[in-house]
C-alpha cells in the first residue's frame, strides 16, 4: 500500500496575515487562493514539494458547526490550542532567525529536547502552533 499525506488544514482568521507568515516568512509558495462568500481558502506548500500542501481555511465555514462550537473554536485559536503543525528543516537556526526577524510570535527558541530532537516553536497569525524540527 502506498499512502501519502497530500494536505493538512489549518484555520486562519486573517488571510493577508497568514499569507505574510506562510509565503513571505516561511518561504512557501501559494498553490491556490479561492474566495467564496467573503471567505478565502489558501493552499500553500514548500517549494519543490508539490505533493505536500497546507490549506489555510476559515475555521467556521462548515454549516454543521453550531454557534457554541464556533465560540469554542475561536477561543481555542486565541489561546493557541486549536491546531498545530510540525515542520522540519536542515537549517533550524536560519529559519528561526528569519521568522523572528519577521515579527512572528516566538513560543520557544531552538532547544535540544530530552526526547532527542532540536526544535523551536512559533504561533502563526491565527494562533496555530508551528513547531519546526531540525533534520539531522
Amino acid at each position: 500500500m502506498n499512502v501519502t499525506i497530500n494536505a493538512s488544514f489549518l484555520p486562519h482568521t486573517d488571510p493577508a496575515a497568514s499569507l505574510a507568515f506562510y509565503r513571505d516568512a516561511l518561504g512557501f509558495e501559494v498553490r491556490n487562493d479561492v474566495g467564496y462568500d467573503g471567505m478565502r481558502w489558501i493552499t500553500v506548500g514548500p517549494v519543490g514539494q508539490p505533493d505536500t500542501s497546507i490549506v489555510l481555511h476559515p475555521p467556521v465555514a462548515d454549516p454543521g458547526v453550531t454557534d457554541d462550537e464556533r465560540r469554542t473554536i475561536t477561543e481555542m485559536m486565541a489561546k493557541g490550542t486549536y491546531a498545530m503543525i510540525l515542520l522540519a528543516t536542515p537549517d533550524l537556526d536560519g529559519v528561526f532567525a528569519r521568522l523572528e526577524a519577521g515579527d512572528a510570535e516566538v513560543v520557544q527558541e531552538p532547544t535540544e529536547q530530552p526526547y532527542g530532537v532540536r526544535d523551536c516553536a512559533f504561533r502563526d497569525p491565527a494562533g496555530n502552533m508551528v513547531r519546526i524540527q531540525e533534520q539531522r
